[in-house]
């Protein structure tokens, strides 16, 4: 069965890579790095070399063996795009989406430099969604990447969101994620960026999903918005000139 998640938008994460290193300042409190040092502790043979960037072959053919059409996050763990990941990898992680045609892959990456560079290397199957995460001004250039990248549906996810971006250009961008820091040491996150953020999101037509305020204790903070809960999401590859789902009053 497919491992559920419970990361707000997607359903499912599959891991053929684990292990990364901190890029920029959205790495500082790394969940995947922490998650790591339990499974070590734990006896899981994926972190045996705990959070150093390590692939598994034998991961590569789970997505075929899950029936049930799932919306699946790929590396939750890792980065895809990592320098030390090989380029014949990334290429067989991709045979393996555009094989399972059923599901809808969500690849998302902080080394949107090395996205851009492999474009035209391979295709991007219709199936495979591409996003780039942005936490600063300093990292918008990443959409920028993104922009290049063939894919059905490009989005950004703004997490941890930790300044107000100002304007974004959303041209060719197909959803929108926000969220606040979790967790120990959490940096704060405020209205007005999340809001300004939304309302460019609603002037471009780009399905906007707010998905946590954050905070050490991330549940009790929810994750409603000027008391709205923002749900949006791209529609099925058929449909991505509409929107799936609406806010909700909260």
């Amino acid at each position: 069965m497919a491992k559920g998640s419970s990361i707000e938008w997607t359903e499912t994460t599959w891991n053929p890579v684990t292990g990364c290193t901190k890029v920029s300042p959205g790495c500082r409190h790394c969940y995947a790095e922490r998650m790591a040092t339990r499974l070590l502790a734990m006896g899981q043979a994926s972190y045996s070399r705990g959070f150093e960037v390590a692939t598994h072959g034998h991961m590569l053919a789970l997505p075929l063996q899950w029936k049930k059409p799932q919306t699946i996050f790929v590396n939750s763990m890792s980065d895809l795009f990592h320098e030390a990941v090989p380029e014949e990898f990334i290429q067989q992680v991709f045979a393996i989406m555009g094989q399972a045609s059923w599901h809808t892959f969500q690849v998302l990456t902080k080394r949107s430099d090395r996205l851009a560079e492999m474009d035209g290397r391979f295709s991007w199957p219709s199936n495979v969604w591409a996003g780039v995460s942005v936490e600063t001004p300093e990292y918008l250039y990443r959409i920028d990447h993104l922009r290049r990248v063939p894919a059905m549906v490009r989005f950004v996810s703004f997490e941890p969101l930790l300044a107000n971006l100002g304007d974004i250009d959303f041209s060719d961008v197909h959803w929108a994620i926000v969220g606040g820091e979790s967790g120990a040491g959490a940096r704060p996150i405020q209205e007005p960026w999340v809001a300004d953020i939304r309302d460019q999101c609603v002037a471009a037509g780009v399905p906007f999903f707010f998905k946590q305020w954050g905070g050490v204790n991330k549940k009790k903070a929810g994750r409603i918005l000027q008391g709205q809960l923002w749900d949006l999401r791209p529609q099925p590859i058929s449909g991505l000139s509409s929107q799936m789902g609406s806010p909700g009053r909260a």
